[in-house]
């Protein structure tokens, strides 16, 4: 019943995990630091370049998982 639910409504509990990438990347002060550099690339670069390559990650997850 719970899941006949969720398909007339449209709604999973999968699109939560939609909101990790924004939540790590929407303070900056986090991440606006140097230090530490990876293979000559600061902190703040590499760190969004990491979330692009999750987020696309965790969005094939939902995709896949809320698929009818």
């Amino acid at each position: 019943m719970n899941r006949e639910l969720s398909k007339r409504t449209g709604w999973s509990w999968w699109y939560l995990l939609l909101l990790i990438q924004f939540i790590a990347v929407l303070w900056p002060p986090f991440y606006n630091k140097a230090e530490p550099a990876l293979f000559g690339m600061p902190f703040f670069y590499w760190y969004q370049l990491l979330w692009i390559i999750i987020g696309a990650i965790l969005t094939a997850i939902v995709y896949f998982a809320t698929e009818e």
